[in-house]
């Protein structure tokens, strides 16, 4: 009886697992598609990409481990941003940058940035430019799917050319979209067997 009432203490004192680090990327650029986006990728490779500072349902996917390291590599480099980024030259808007580093213990530390010269930060940059570009290719492709059928070929053209240029992140996510069209007789023949192609492409790479 003693061991069966302190059960509910003893769980009550197990430590609670730490969030693992997390790296914030926004930007903000006003006249520009989109005007404003921000990506935040876990240690783990768990990753969100939304639109709208407020917005409570971002989109949700996973990028595999390997570019997840790459990424928080990067950050190691640039000291979990304790320096300055910004180049300080005379250069065009392009738009506040910010990259924001949050510990297992919540700590963070952020800079902003218009433009920067320092290599890690531009390849870093690239990491979160593709990775939007991505999540704008399936957002494209699921409007298509849902309400566009004549123009799902187009998104799907979009997709291999981002493919094809390695710039698209998480591939798999697209696979939903991609076997809905395969298997749906409303869309063109041409955007099926695409779709299908590229579905098998991913799921077997080279």
């Amino acid at each position: 009886m003693r061991l069966l009432a302190l059960a509910p203490a003893m769980m009550l004192a197990l430590p609670i697992a730490a969030a693992p680090p997390k790296m914030t990327f926004s930007k903000s650029f006003p006249g520009s598609v989109p005007p404003y986006f921000e990506i935040t990728v876990d240690r783990t490779g768990a990753a969100e990409y939304k639109e709208d500072p407020k917005d409570e349902n971002p989109l949700k996917f996973q990028m595999k481990q390997a570019d997840a390291d790459a990424i928080f590599g990067l950050v190691d480099k640039l000291g979990h941003f304790s320096r300055p980024l910004e180049s300080g030259l005379k250069v065009a808007n392009m738009g506040t940058k910010t990259f924001r580093y949050e510990d297992e213990s919540g700590a963070a530390k952020e800079v902003k940035f218009n433009y920067s010269e320092d290599l890690e930060a531009k390849t870093l940059l690239d990491w979160f430019e593709r990775i939007a570009e991505s999540e704008r290719c399936l957002i494209d492709l699921e409007r298509t799917v849902r309400f566009d059928k004549l123009g799902v070929q187009d998104s799907i053209l979009r997709i291999e050319v981002e493919r094809d240029q390695k710039r698209l992140i998480a591939e798999e996510q697209f696979l939903p979209m991609l076997d809905r069209v395969t298997k749906g007789e409303s869309y063109m023949h041409m955007a099926r067997a695409r779709a299908a192609a590229l579905a098998e492409s991913i799921r077997a790479p080279k």
